[in-house]
């Protein structure tokens, strides 16, 4: 296989660049709780065990942590059906661990980010607890509640995330109330005033604990159309569905044009404590419009990513060309975010290499996330190069994984234990049996291994986020592709008079690229080279390069 790359006259896709705050181009790594370290070995994991783990954390030369939800909860949904937003379930410590950690983190140079759920709360909140009493009470408006059809069906046909009718039956109110998610996670009424007041006091409560910005989960389900319409069909094949909720279009219980006027409001509260991050998770299959609006100008929120990737059951340089130039750089518009992995996906190596034949494929696809226009977001253990674990049914808690089960990997799968030690029990997670298993693949690929090993991924994701941070071309430049054939990705990065080529191999042969310019080889996959290496223009699968284009004059 051939390429061709034409350096001279390239498609472009400009981008331009504005003042660079703390979070441009801030590498963020994501810790899912549950997950990350058990300090006091009741198989979960905690706050005490991200403070354990902050060093590790910060040899890996990101520049923040985006810890999920670890809230007082119910834990239907692990923590994302909130009945306490300003205080720590006893699982996984108290308020004090959590102040230490934003003590320690900023001690070692790192931001701390931390989950927001404006859509909905846990059944079990206070707020919903009074809300359903009865129509009257002082509470009454602050969840979405409607009277059911004359012949008793729900109010609208909009479908739940998990499956069947997004609406519950509630005999004390006799009305439906709305739930996207879980029927355990009843949707807030954000259109009502005091809703979002009452929200913004939340994160005022941990603006006021020194955090450093907030990740807005599930944003564009925070509103809905008041007039209760019937979403439209998708009319997308039954082949490719496993849930009702794909059946629809969702035009009116999502994404609703008055979201970005209560975001505003958010980021005036967040610009009143100084240099705060917003990212914004924004699902469904069209969201760029409202990845934008969410982040126009200096008046909404800083950043937003999609489930273009995690959601891809395939990387194709077509999709990564697509999604980048979808963020054109005008001055008014916000700065993406890029996530391959996370809590809510099945793991991209999994998805898209078959790793038992390119096993240096996930330094690969960590190369890629460092070198495109954006935030990168690295899911725990996505440095390790983790596959997808296997979670044998009986062990399965997640309701989504087992709601589809076999049909689709199930979020499980990408949330067992972080493996610290590749010879302690349960890979040196916890001593005692956790809350979802580790699989065996994943021992030889723990912390204390790979630290071990030069060329492992690990040491390879450390060497490439730390040379990202000293080239401005790769963390803020602007962005342009040079148009390849199928599964050869090419663009420029560029900051001032600095060019980085980037080059990658998304294919299972070898491939030439012809290169039509002076390049000093700066990185390849296993990590930066040593200087004068020579450039080769042949591309082993799944492998990749960054390299310094040098000018005549040079």
């Amino acid at each position: 296989m051939n390429a061709s790359t034409t350096l001279a006259k390239p498609s472009v896709h400009p981008h331009t660049n504005s003042q660079s705050f703390w979070w441009k181009g801030a590498v963020i790594y994501q810790i899912y709780p549950r997950s990350f370290l058990d300090t006091n070995d009741d198989g979960v994991g905690d706050l005490a065990g991200i403070l354990s783990g902050l060093e590790y954390v910060a040899s890996l030369g990101v520049d923040g942590i985006w810890i999920s939800p670890f809230y007082t909860s119910p834990m239907k949904d692990f923590g994302y059906d909130i009945a306490n937003y300003c205080d720590v379930d006893p699982i996984f410590g108290t308020l004090a661990d959590f102040d230490a950690i934003i003590e320690r983190a900023h001690e070692l140079g790192l931001k701390v980010i931390i989950d927001q759920v404006y859509s909905h709360t846990s059944d079990q909140h206070p707020w919903f607890e009074t809300s359903r009493k009865d129509r009257t009470n002082e509470k009454s408006d602050w969840y979405v509640w409607a009277d059911a059809k004359p012949d008793g069906s729900p109010p609208s046909n909009w479908q739940s995330v998990f499956g069947g009718p997004a609406w519950e039956w509630d005999a004390r109110r006799k009305q439906f109330y709305l739930h996207n998610f879980l029927t355990e996670q009843p949707q807030l009424n954000v259109n009502n005033p005091e809703v979002q007041a009452a929200l913004l006091e939340t994160t005022r409560f941990w603006l006021e604990r020194n955090v450093d910005g907030f990740r807005l989960d599930a944003i564009n389900f925070s509103m809905h159309d008041t007039q209760l319409r019937d979403n439209p069909p998708s009319n997308k094949p039954i082949e490719a569905i496993t849930r009702s909720f794909d059946m629809q279009l969702h035009t009116y219980n999502q994404s609703q044009p008055e979201i970005p006027a209560f975001l505003q409001k958010v980021r005036t509260l967040l610009d009143s404590y100084g240099a705060k991050f917003t990212v914004a998770e924004v699902g469904g299959d069209d969201p760029i419009h409202e990845m934008k609006a969410f982040t126009h100008g200096e008046k909404h929120l800083n950043s937003a990513y999609n489930f273009d990737f995690l959601y891809a059951e395939k990387l194709t340089t077509e999709g990564i060309m697509k999604s980048v130039n979808m963020w054109d750089g005008n001055s008014e518009e916000g700065w993406p975010s890029w996530a391959f992995s996370n809590h809510d996906a099945p793991r991209a190596v999994s998805r898209w290499i078959p790793h038992e034949e390119h096993p240096q494929a996930s330094h690969t696809l960590m190369m890629l996330l460092m070198s495109l226009r954006g935030n990168p977001i690295i899911y725990q253990g996505e440095e390790l190069g983790l596959p997808q674990a296997h979670v044998p049914f009986d062990k399965l808690v997640d309701p989504e994984a087992i709601v589809n089960w076999p049909h689709t990997l199930g979020r499980d799968g990408a949330r067992t234990p972080l493996p610290w030690h590749h010879d302690k029990p349960h890979a040196g997670f916890s001593n005692e049996e956790p809350w979802l298993p580790v699989d065996d693949n994943h021992y030889p690929l723990s912390i204390n291994q790979q630290n071990q090993d030069n060329s492992s991924c690990l040491n390879a994701v450390k060497k490439l986020v730390k040379l990202r941070k000293t080239i401005p071309a790769l963390s803020i430049g602007d962005q342009t592709f040079i148009p390849q054939s199928d599964g050869i990705l090419v663009f420029i990065r560029k900051s001032g008079q600095e060019r980085i080529l980037c080059g990658y191999n998304l294919t299972d042969e070898h491939v030439f690229i012809d290169i039509q310019e002076n390049l000093e080889l700066i990185a390849t996959e296993a990590g930066p080279t040593s200087p004068n290496s020579p450039f080769t223009n042949k591309l082993a699968p799944w492998s990749g390069f960054w390299a310094r284009l040098i000018t005549q004059t040079e």
